[in-house]
């Protein structure tokens, strides 16, 4: 089962980065009047940066499990994928975390200008709804996925917690604010991979609920290993500076409550969103070892 996991989070992301050099290629579309080479070559560079794409690998593979495939599908990563990127490159700002390295390169703004970073920023998730709203799909599908990505990029979501993640730097957060914000900041995304797949593949509401739920904890499982990286890994192992979280005095549940019982926390979420998918038996083997993989990556 390991290789296949492997092999399919390979394919993901292999048919996410098709699709998004596709997308960000010179010419302009329908609507557009031209497109700027150096703002483009950013957006690139953010977007086609090394990476997993394990949010596009869930969204693919939970639209698997309802036999949905395909261009549509790889188009929906590849947006899901330009929101993420976004958020990186604002998150790397000097006004934000100002970070100099992000997967092992130059952040965005070091590599180009702060100017362009944001504009490069701003594009992509513009470009997210873009590229869902011309999906050959249902016009339903459509404007669900639309609505249900700017929800969870939004205020009610990644946006507002990463407002929140900055806030927690000047004031006390418990265990509870610490992990609402972290379901905004990290889990709203992989929430809405797992839920959009399912909608992709016209999921019944009791399998996108359960969809929904096994990406909120894959997301905070996410989030719990990033923070263990930020205490336990080297910059060159984690492709990121690390040990920043405690120099700014981030609020998280590592830094609340340790490493140890972080690890603990970290396995019994890992295994809850396993015992969530196994509701879909074989089909769901894969999703599960995505949720194994979250809680024992190394960068």
């Amino acid at each position: 089962m390991e290789n296949t996991f492997h092999d399919r989070l390979a394919e993901a992301a292999h048919a996410t980065d098709a699709a998004l050099d596709r997308l960000l290629a010179p010419a302009a579309l329908a609507g557009e009047i031209a497109r700027p080479d150096r703002l483009r070559e950013a957006m690139r560079y953010a977007a086609l940066s090394p990476g997993k794409r394990l949010r596009p690998f869930v969204l693919i593979e939970s639209a698997r499990l309802f036999g949905a495939a395909g261009p549509a599908v790889a188009e929906a990563a590849a947006a899901l994928e330009c929101v993420h990127a976004y958020s990186l490159v604002h998150d790397d700002l000097p006004a934000m975390d100002d970070d100099d390295l992000r997967r092992g390169r130059p952040t965005l703004h070091r590599a180009f200008d702060e100017a362009t970073a944001i504009l490069a920023g701003d594009a992509l998730l513009t470009m997210a709804f873009d590229i869902l709203a011309s999906l050959e799909a249902d016009g339903g599908i459509r404007a669900t996925l639309v609505s249900m990505l700017a929800r969870a990029s939004g205020l009610g979501g990644m946006a507002g917690g990463q407002a929140l993640d900055l806030a927690a730097e000047r004031a006390a957060f418990d265990r509870d604010a610490i992990a609402r914000m972290q379901a905004m900041k990290t889990g709203a995304l992989f929430r809405f991979a797992a839920e959009a797949g399912a909608v992709l593949g016209g999921a019944r509401e009791e399998e996108r609920r359960r969809l929904r739920d096994y990406g909120a904890l894959l997301g905070h499982a996410f989030q719990l290993a990033d923070d263990l990286l930020d205490v336990t890994a080297s910059a060159e192992a984690a492709g990121k500076a690390t040990g920043k979280d405690a120099g700014r005095g981030k609020a998280t549940m590592v830094a609340r409550d340790g490493v140890a019982a972080s690890r603990a926390l970290l396995a019994a979420v890992s295994a809850d969103a396993v015992a969530l998918v196994g509701h879909f038996g074989a089909e769901g083997d894969i999703l599960a070892a995505a949720a194994r993989f979250t809680a024992e990556r190394k960068a």
